[in-house]
């Protein structure tokens, strides 16, 4: 295929994703592209439709597996200047979705605003948070970032640029309405707080996190989906599957619902240590867990 030159300026051929991803594991995309505004995005995304060839949006890589072949798609990164932009106006704090989230924390730690602590330890963008609609379950209680939403900004794949508010959009576990959209920015409304407090709950939550969680060896975080009213880390650890090695690629001891690429793993050999996980889960208890992470083939 033949690249425009708007896309041959702002991209890169046959770019390997191996290092843009937490696993550690995956091919080249066939364009790996960083827009510097979103001028630059519209155009790439207009080249790219007009060409019939596929574009993926990557944050930081930390909820993906990619096929060793490779994706046959422009690869997009919103991680310039453009699109990390953070700034609060009260207790409203609009934010770019390349923005890192522990970077976020820090800014509402700063200004003193809560509500976000329990993202603490959670190594995504806002883009990615938001369109998976990140969280955590404790005590019974669910938490994510869907609930502090005000309004996003977004791109759709012919470039038009939109904002939806609270009322048009969707927020469910691990999944949100989003996800069909490119993500610009968004407007969270947070809860004013001494400074000092807001810094020990946020550190509490990431202590918590690095406690019960592993990343001694590259990973995508929970690879399952709780099913209802469970854990698939429980599960999985009940089928005694921690340590389970398929290739390079290992059950955590810590943590089951995580996946590890202890010595070179390739994607298959996740891919096939996930199915024989599923296959045990569902051979004791009649569950079928569902992934977590995205794949991309």
């Amino acid at each position: 295929m033949s690249w425009s030159k708007n896309l041959k300026k702002t991209g890169k051929l046959l770019e390997s994703l191996k290092n843009h991803t937490t696993f550690k594991i995956g091919g080249p995309a066939r364009l790996f592209s960083r827009p510097l505004n979103i001028l630059e995005l519209q155009r790439l995304i207009k080249d790219s439709r007009e060409q019939g060839q596929k574009v993926l949006i990557l944050g930081a890589g930390s909820n993906l597996l990619v096929s060793d072949r490779g994706v046959d798609a422009a690869v997009v990164k919103l991680d310039s200047a453009a699109f990390s932009k953070i700034k609060n106006k009260g207790d409203l704090v609009e934010v770019g979705a390349g923005k890192p989230v522990n970077q976020l924390l820090a800014f509402c730690a700063g200004k003193g605003l809560s509500g976000l602590e329990f993202m603490a330890g959670i190594p995504g963008t806002v883009g990615g948070a938001l369109a998976m609609n990140a969280g955590v379950s404790l005590n019974g209680k669910k938490l994510a970032i869907g609930d502090l939403v005000e309004s996003v900004r977004v791109m759709d794949y012919n470039s038009n640029l939109k904002i939806f508010d609270r009322a048009k959009l969707k927020f469910g576990y691990r999944q949100s309405s989003l996800a069909k959209h490119i993500i610009l920015s968004a407007s969270l409304r947070l809860i004013p707080q001494n400074k000092r407090v807001v810094k020990r709950k946020t550190a509490e939550y990431l202590l918590r996190r690095k406690a019960t969680q592993d990343y001694s060896l590259p990973n995508a975080g929970c690879v399952f989906k709780n099913p209802p009213r469970d854990f698939a880390g429980r599960l999985i650890d009940s089928c005694g599957l921690k340590g389970r090695k398929i290739g390079g690629a290992m059950v955590s001891c810590k943590h089951a619902n995580f996946i590890l690429n202890a010595d070179h793993a390739t994607a298959r050999d996740v891919l096939e240590l996930m199915r024989a996980i599923r296959k045990e889960v569902k051979k004791k208890y009649k569950i079928i867990l569902d992934p977590e992470i995205k794949i991309w083939k």
